[in-house]
């Protein structure tokens, strides 16, 4: 490998985890204490590093949270996929997305939702976000119709959408209602409903 290349590399991870640490701290900051009570300082301030250097990853905050969104998204896709997937074919896997949420629930930095406390944060015409926002519950509305798909082989098509959007709305309400209730009834709750229309 030439010099060049060897520079080329050592800049794009050096650059790359700089970028991935400013994400991280973000995130942190974001989903435990709010998009708008989150400034720029603070961030600069956490992630130690220069006000040049966060520009010259991000042009605005705006910026900042929709890497933050994606972030969370990819980790949590990943991390539900694995533990749904991970259960026995049929009934179990889709049950096993309450089971999942129970252990999100338990963790000590559990605040609900990051894409419904942030799309409560930002004005309607702020459409970047708020697309961003929709697409990745989408995404999810969509995983959640593959894996009914794969484990429900009685229903047809549209019997199938509408199964997977129940599972859904379920789930959503359990992420909100237990984080303002603090307990994980809801949670509990939206699992046995969710038991019951499965066949």
């Amino acid at each position: 490998m030439s010099v060049l290349l060897v520079f080329v590399y050592i800049y794009n991870v050096k650059h790359t985890g700089i970028r991935q640490r400013i994400i991280e701290t973000a995130s942190l900051l974001f989903y435990r204490n709010g998009y708008n009570s989150t400034g720029i300082n603070e961030i600069i301030s956490e992630s130690g590093i220069a006000k040049a250097t966060l520009y010259s990853h991000f042009k605005s905050k705006e910026d900042i949270c929709l890497s933050y969104l994606q972030f969370k998204n990819t980790t949590f896709l990943e991390d539900i996929k694995v533990f749904c997937t991970s259960k026995p074919k049929g009934k179990p896997q889709l049950i096993a997305i309450f089971d999942f949420l129970l252990s999100f629930f338990k963790d000590k930095d559990f605040s609900g939702c990051w894409c419904i406390k942030t799309v409560s944060e930002i004005p309607k015409e702020n459409v970047k976000i708020r697309a961003e926002i929709q697409r990745q519950k989408n995404v999810f509305i969509q995983w959640i119709t593959d894996l009914v798909d794969d484990n429900v082989k009685d229903l047809n098509t549209s019997q199938k959408k509408t199964l997977a959007n129940r599972i859904y709305l379920l789930y959503e309400s359990a992420v909100a209602e237990s984080y303002l209730h603090g307990s994980d009834w809801p949670i509990k709750e939206a699992k046995d409903l969710c038991s019951l229309i499965i066949k």
